[in-house]
């Protein structure tokens, strides 16, 4: 095995852990997000709100429902064909081999394209949610303040 062969395996590798990582972070923010939305709701319901604590609060709650949307796009599996399982499906044994064979750096190129935008709608998540989070925080200080 020659030299470049260990490196496209290599970075073959770090590129599919990064999704495989970027992935578990997805998970851990959306199930974080669903228990803040669930949380929020269940005190929020039941308190007498003035419009200066609901205005901040529904809106952090709206960008917290953006963020879970992002990171449900993020995650949403790709059955177009061009990359991955879809296209080996629709292959044989011998052209799987094949293109495995020869295609190796084209394989890393569109699994990293595949990370940077799954990392990127997670980056975004991540922004929403921290806007989001500040903007409920406001709310529940305005509404434990009395501010009228």
């Amino acid at each position: 095995m020659s030299a470049t062969d260990t490196q496209l395996k290599a970075a073959h590798a770090e590129v599919k852990a990064e999704i495989t990582r970027t992935d578990t972070k997805t998970g851990l923010l959306l199930a974080f997000i669903g228990a803040v939305l669930a949380g929020t709701w269940s005190a929020g319901k039941d308190l007498p709100l003035t419009v200066f604590a609901l205005v901040p609060g529904l809106a952090g709650m709206a960008l917290l429902v953006g963020a879970a949307g992002l990171l449900l796009a993020s995650v949403r599996p790709n059955l177009g064909g061009d990359h991955g399982f879809p296209l080996w499906a629709t292959l044989t044994a011998e052209q799987i081999r094949a293109t495995v064979a020869t295609d190796l750096a084209e394989d890393i190129a569109g699994l990293s394209r595949i990370a940077v935008k799954k990392f990127t709608g997670l980056r975004r998540a991540v922004d929403l949610t921290r806007i989001g989070g500040g903007l409920l925080i406001l709310a529940v200080l305005i509404a434990l303040g009395g501010a009228a």
